[in-house]
């Protein structure tokens, strides 16, 4: 497979033997000398692997790779570091700073034809798993543009999740999950009959029990993607309630994952304050007051103050995405 790959040394004669051996392989190759050129480019176009000397002036090759592995946009690039040292340490820091590889110069062809193809072929497993990401996050879309009613509603979800989550003084990781477990808390929604789901009635017992299935569905749906460990509990458990009378396992208080209790206080929000099949959206103040009256039994009561305050001092965000959340979208840094 032909791959783009950067090559990052300060050593003239390494980046000229290195380009050489790679473009016999069939490879595209791109070079920098110094750190901050190597990032430049890697912001221009975003290589299939990067092969990254150690010691290098000004930024050494731990700082790049560590920044480069912060940056959700550049985090799964696999790096192999190079190093003429055959040092411990220097591993160990490799390791601390995100390396995915190391080769030790002079190289041995056949050892670094080996290693780079064997990142080759996470690389193109990460790729495929970015391509089913997006799929799931557009499954989500499509799932409320089957209903007029819930037109925005994902996307507001998201937004609200993140500011409250925030509010909670969640770290960034959890904050991230819980933005998706807005985003996705319906996906489940593609197994339910679109009869029942645009229904302008009460459900009967039935179609009660297909609706209450879609938690399960939507932690299914979403097993394959990456985060799915922290994304999951958010999805499965969004319609439990503080008091255990909710579904799908009848979970109560701090049991219940603190994205899902989050999820399901922004969630019931959002329904109350937007049109509906069996009801026009409710004002602000009773919606309000309806959320008061189920503190402590359907929602966390601490969590629910928080975001009561949000919306008392006016600070509830409007700002709606305008597009799936996708990996590669990098959903993130859309705010």
């Amino acid at each position: 497979m032909r791959a783009q790959i950067l090559v990052v040394d300060d050593e003239i004669a390494i980046v000229e033997l290195l380009s050489r051996f790679l473009t016999r392989e069939g490879h595209q190759v791109i070079t920098a000398t110094n750190g901050v050129e190597a990032l430049e480019k890697v912001r221009q176009h975003p290589p299939d692997l990067i092969l990254l000397d150690v010691v290098m002036p000004g930024m050494d090759g731990f700082t790049l790779c560590q920044q480069l592995k912060e940056n959700e946009e550049t985090a799964l690039i696999p790096i192999t570091m190079l190093t003429g040292q055959d040092d411990y340490g220097y591993r160990t820091r490799g390791i601390e700073s995100g390396a995915d590889d190391f080769l030790s110069k002079p190289f041995e062809p056949s050892i670094l034809r080996a290693r780079i193809r064997s990142q080759l072929r996470i690389k193109r497993l990460t790729d495929q798993l970015d391509r089913t990401e997006n799929v799931i996050f557009m499954m989500a879309l499509a799932i409320e543009e089957k209903d007029p009613y819930t037109e925005g509603h994902i996307r507001r979800m998201s937004v609200y999740s993140e500011q409250l989550a925030i509010a909670c003084g969640l770290n960034d990781a959890m904050v991230r999950a819980i933005r998706y477990g807005g985003f996705l808390h319906d996906i489940g929604k593609i197994g339910v009959s679109e009869a029942i789901l645009c229904k302008p009635g009460p459900l009967n017992p039935e179609e009660i029990i297909q609706m209450r299935q879609h938690p399960e569905i939507g932690a299914r749906i979403i097993s394959p993607m990456r985060f799915a460990r922290d994304v999951a509990p958010i999805v499965y458990g969004h319609h439990e309630r503080w008091d255990g009378a909710g579904y799908p396992n009848q979970l109560s208080g701090e049991n219940i994952p603190i994205g899902a209790r989050i999820v399901s206080i922004v969630d019931a929000y959002d329904a109350m304050t937007t049109d509906r099949p069996y009801r026009a959206a409710l004002s602000e103040l009773e919606a309000v007051n309806r959320l008061w009256e189920g503190s402590g039994t359907q929602f966390d009561p601490q969590i629910l103050s928080i975001f009561l305050a949000i919306i008392e001092r006016g600070e509830l965000s409007t700002t709606i995405l305008e597009r799936a959340p996708g990996i590669l979208d990098d959903l993130f840094d859309t705010m």
